[in-house]
């Protein structure tokens, strides 16, 4: 449920609300948007007393909430939650462009990236340092020597950094190298990992799992709010169906009814989810078209070297003339490019 609060309520009121509802066990999360401000609270509401609660100074209503998730569902925040980042907004009007390689390689390789995902206009740099590989013989990753990459590629080119972790451990080391914290397809319903992510201050990047529904996909993303970390971004890549043209089938119709469910911004991965970097571009004019708040490509400086995922990483010019296209694009779907 929420409890909906004055606007011009007193901080001292909200706290005495929340005050209340800790002491009869509700788990609760303050959202402040620009026309009311609500509690929102997780717990048994035959302890509530509603009527006591009501005459509560500040308190202007109580709204049960139907949906099985509760904080990131729309009845608990009306206006899109937006997410800044030295100085980049995801969620807002502009498009974001998160680019980079599968995995960190090498000082070079990843180096070379950074340069030429900030020449190109891309906003976030990506890059794998931990690997989950369906084969236990493919490259895992660079680990902790990864991360400290891109911590001097974030330093040297100013680019945001986000990185997938996979377990509790990695989420640890993780923390002090990077902006953005990834949890991937395989790992959406750990819930040991979500909640541990949301006892954490990151941006969490949550991508829906190989054959989530979307109900689904949105309570993982309430077991990490529900620990207090509001900063989601949720992530469509593709669901696992009976297609075999591409690696997965891209859902773009999730994006714009995620959006109608749910606050938290949505980007897309065309990378993952088609396998061929012929389909990246074309699949993201497409994302951007139908609501997405932006993209996560990957992007290679030798994309037939790459240790992994080389067919679907573009090369560093198909970057540059994907971010030209959306540019282009971006005055006939009333949205701009983010600076």
């Amino acid at each position: 449920m929420i409890i909906v609060m004055s606007i011009e309520s007193t901080d001292a009121q909200i706290e005495a609300v929340i005050e209340k509802l800790d002491g009869l066990g509700f788990k609760t999360q303050v959202i402040r948007g620009v026309k009311r401000i609500v509690i929102g609270a997780v717990g048994d509401r035959q302890a509530l007393d509603s009527v006591s609660l009501k005459q509560m100074p500040g308190v202007e209503d109580i709204v049960k909430i139907m949906k099985p998730f509760k904080m990131v569902s729309r009845e608990a925040r009306e206006e899109n939650t937006v997410i800044n980042i030295r100085g980049i907004s995801i969620g807002g009007e502009g498009v974001v462009v998160m680019a980079g390689p599968c995995a960190v390689e090498s000082r070079e390789q990843l180096l070379t990236a950074a340069r030429q995902v900030k020449a190109a206009g891309g906003h976030v740099l990506r890059g794998g340092a931990f690997k989950p590989r369906t084969s236990p013989y493919s490259f895992q990753g660079m680990e902790e020597e990864g991360l400290k990459l891109l911590k001097e590629a974030s330093e040297e080119t100013g680019l945001p950094t986000v990185t997938e972790v996979i377990d509790e451990h990695s989420l640890q080391l993780a923390h002090d190298y990077v902006d953005i914290i990834q949890i991937g397809a395989r790992n959406m319903q750990n819930f040991r990992l979500l909640r541990a992510a949301g006892q954490t201050d990151k941006i969490i990047l949550l991508k829906r799992g190989l054959s989530a529904t979307i109900e689904e996909w949105l309570m993982s993303a309430e077991y990490i709010m529900s620990e207090g970390n509001g900063k989601i971004i949720l992530c469509e890549r593709g669901i696992r169906t009976f297609e075999t043209y591409t690696r997965n089938t891209l859902d773009l119709s999730a994006v714009p009814l995620v959006k109608r469910l749910s606050h938290l911004p949505v980007i897309v991965d065309p990378s993952h989810a088609t396998g061929d970097r012929q389909l990246v571009v074309p699949m993201s004019l497409a994302a951007a078209a139908g609501g997405a708040d932006g993209l996560i490509v990957e992007m290679h400086p030798e994309p037939s070297k790459a240790l992994c995922d080389g067919a679907q990483s573009l090369h560093p010019g198909e970057l540059v003339g994907l971010i030209a296209k959306l540019t282009k694009m971006m005055p006939a779907i009333d949205r701009t490019m983010s600076v």
